[in-house]
C-alpha cells in the first residue's frame, strides 16, 4: 500500500510446478501443512477486540515513514480527532461481531479546499476526502507494537464502492527510518467495486534484493455483504496468507500459495519485526465517477478484531 504501490495488478506467479515444489520445501524445512487451521496448536497472544480505541496501541494519520508524507492515493489519513471536521474513527454498535462492536474507519467526501498539513491534494476536488489509517508505528521510528513469528488475523467488512481501498497490511519496523529495508505485506488489499475477489502482494522494496509476489484471491462470500477473517502466517522466511483460515491457492494449479522473504536473514540480524496497519484508502489509478453519487459521499469500513497468534 506505499505510494509507489498505487495501480499494481496482481502480479504473476511462477508455475505450478514451482509452488509445488516450494510447497514441499516448505513442508519439509517447517512442517508447514497447508490445509491445516493457521491457529491450531497456538494460542491468543495479543488481541484488541476494539470496544475502544487503544492510543497506546494505535497511532492515526499518515503512513509511519520518512520517505515520504504517508499519504497515497485520492484521500488524506487523518489524525485521531479528524481533518476538515471529519472524524473517520469511531467504535459503533454492531450484532455481527463477537462483542456486540466494531471498530469502524470511514472515508467522507469533503468537496472543499483543505488544509491537511503536507497532503498533495487540498486544492483538487477530486482528492478532498479523508479517511482513516491507523497503525502501532509512528514516523519518528517509534513502533508501539510489532511481532516478527505468529499467525496475524483480522475479521472486517469492506465497503462497496466505486473508489474504496481498504487493507490489513504490515511494514517492517526498520522501514520508518531505514527506507531501503522496506518489506511490505499486503495480507489483503481490496477494491470497492470487485466484492468477490482481492489481491495480497509480499513487496521487498528497493534494490539490491527488491523482490515482489501477488496473487488474486476469488473469495465465493460478498466481502461487502459480511465479515470475513483475513489472516497471514509469519515463520522465518515463510509468508502464507489466509481467507477464512484457509490457505490461498494460486487460481491456475490449484496449489498453495508459498512466498518466502528474501531479506528474513538480514531482519533476524538487525531483530527486526513487522508492525499492522488498518487502512481505508481511495484508488488514484481509476476514472474518478462522474457524477459522484451522494450515496457515494461517504464509506464504512468495519474491524471486528485483529489477533496474534503465537
Amino acid at each position: 500500500m506505499q505510494g509507489l504501490a498505487v495501480g499494481l495488478p496482481a502480479l504473476a506467479l511462477p508455475g505450478p510446478g514451482w509452488v509445488r515444489v516450494a510447497a514441499a520445501q516448505v513442508a519439509a524445512e517447517t512442517a508447514f501443512e497447508p490445509d491445516t487451521d493457521p491457529t491450531e496448536g497456538r494460542t491468543i497472544s495479543f488481541e484488541d477486540p476494539f470496544l475502544r480505541i487503544d492510543h497506546a496501541t494505535w497511532n492515526a494519520g499518515p503512513k509511519a515513514g520518512t520517505a515520504e508524507p504517508g499519504f497515497y492515493g485520492r484521500s488524506a489519513f487523518a489524525r485521531f480527532g479528524g481533518e476538515a471536521g471529519f472524524n473517520p474513527y469511531a467504535i459503533v454498535e454492531d450484532p455481527d461481531c463477537e462483542n456486540g462492536r466494531a471498530l469502524q474507519l470511514s472515508a467522507g467526501y469533503i468537496g472543499r479546499k483543505m488544509d491537511v498539513p503536507s497532503y498533495y491534494g487540498n486544492d483538487d476536488p477530486e482528492y478532498q476526502w479523508i479517511s482513516g489509517n491507523l497503525q502501532t508505528a509512528r514516523s519518528d521510528g517509534t513502533v508501539l507494537k510489532s511481532w516478527r513469528h505468529g499467525y496475524f488475523e483480522t475479521r472486517m467488512r469492506f465497503p462497496a464502492h466505486p473508489l474504496t481501498w481498504p487493507a490489513f497490511w504490515f511494514l517492517n519496523n526498520r522501514a520508518i527510518l531505514e527506507p531501503d529495508s522496506s518489506i511490505e505485506i499486503d495480507v489483503v488489499e481490496h477494491k470497492g467495486f470487485e466484492p468477490h475477489i482481492y489481491g495480497a502482494y509480499l513487496h521487498e522494496w528497493v534494490p539490491p534484493g527488491d523482490h515482489h509476489e501477488g496473487a488474486g484471491v476469488p473469495t465465493g462470500p460478498d466481502m461487502t455483504q459480511g465479515y470475513n477473517r483475513y489472516g497471514v502466517l509469519l515463520v522465518d522466511d515463510l509468508c502464507v496468507v489466509y481467507f477464512n483460515r484457509r490457505v490461498i491457492r494460486d487460481m491456475a494449479s490449484g496449489e498453495p500459495v508459498i512466498w518466502r522473504i528474501g531479506r528474513a536473514a538480514e531482519m533476524a540480524e538487525k531483530g527486526d519485526g513487522f508492525w499492522p496497519l488498518l487502512t481505508l484508502a481511495l484508488r488514484a489509478d481509476y476514472a474518478y465517477p462522474d457524477p459522484l453519487l451522494p450515496e457515494h459521499h461517504v464509506a464504512h469500513m468495519r474491524i471486528d478484531y485483529f489477533r496474534v497468534y503465537s
